[in-house]
């Protein structure tokens, strides 16, 4: 929950839950004082059976009271998630990876690809697989498709592992911090394409990799996670690749991760991210 800074918020909740029969597991917080604004994520359990709608019709006038933006989770209740790929597969395979050894608490329903490479890994991962090419370089069609995979199965969360196609405004709205993508830079440095290859003419020494929500403004989203690391003068573009793809597979996940035990708030274009 967020809410304009004031006293009595903490008490006020933590109060909630334990007259619910609740216990306070974990609590974390953060004041934006430029702002003053008020984040909190509290995990609780409960001992006696309460729907979600009497938790939320009982707790509505509280957050009323203090003009909350809040919502309730289920931590048992697994989203179904959605990965989209184009040619690259590391973040692909890293991430059903993490999903078969239970690190990531989704549901992998599909894998939807502009390019057929993947077929046989997500075969091997037992996930269905979906290649949605662009014919005729009609991106809007393409789209379109995409949107009735998603929708037919049930997808909570997008992402985006190097998938390599612009997502229209439309979908971007439609799909609100709902979805993930890795970017191969440390943004707001080098947006759009070619990153790598932008960073060595630049000739930087360090590189990054962010994990971002996606917005209409191409790789300006709220930004979840980032990491950087130190290159020098003999890396080519193809060192810069290879060195890359070991930050963007542990920063995706990361973001992942985060977003799957609701820890992420978003505050304009900013996000609070709690720890693990």
């Amino acid at each position: 929950m967020s809410c304009p800074d004031r006293p009595g918020i903490v008490a006020a909740v933590t109060t909630f839950v334990a007259k619910h029969g609740g216990n306070v597991v974990d609590l974390q917080q953060h004041t934006d004082h430029t702002d003053g604004v008020f984040f909190q994520r509290v995990q609780f359990e409960l001992e006696a059976a309460v729907s979600g709608e009497e938790l939320v019709r009982s707790f509505t006038p509280v957050a009323d009271s203090y003009g909350m933006d809040w919502s309730l989770h289920y931590l048992d209740s697994p989203p179904r998630l959605a990965v989209l790929a184009s040619k690259e597969p590391h973040c692909l395979q890293d991430l059903l990876t993490r999903r078969r050894t239970g690190e990531l608490a989704a549901d992998v329903a599909v894998v939807v690809s502009n390019h057929p490479d993947h077929a046989d890994l997500a075969a091997w991962f037992g996930v269905p697989y979906v290649h949605l090419p662009v014919v005729d370089g009609d991106r809007s069609r393409q789209e379109r498709e995409v949107q009735r995979v998603l929708e037919r199965e049930r997808v909570d969360l997008l992402v985006l592992a190097r998938y390599m196609q612009i997502l229209s405004s439309e979908l971007c709205s439609r799909w609100r911090n709902r979805i993930i993508n890795i970017h191969h830079s440390f943004l707001p440095a080098f947006q759009g394409a070619r990153p790598y290859q932008q960073a060595h003419d630049r000739g930087v020494k360090l590189i990054g990799v962010s994990a971002h929500y996606v917005t209409a403004e191409l790789d300006a989203g709220p930004i979840i996670d980032q990491d950087v690391l130190r290159v020098s003068h003999r890396d080519d573009v193809t060192d810069l690749q290879r060195k890359g793809r070991d930050l963007e597979v542990a920063v995706l996940a990361r973001a992942v991760r985060a977003h799957l035990s609701h820890r992420i708030l978003v505050y304009g274009n900013k996000t609070v991210v709690f720890d693990d």
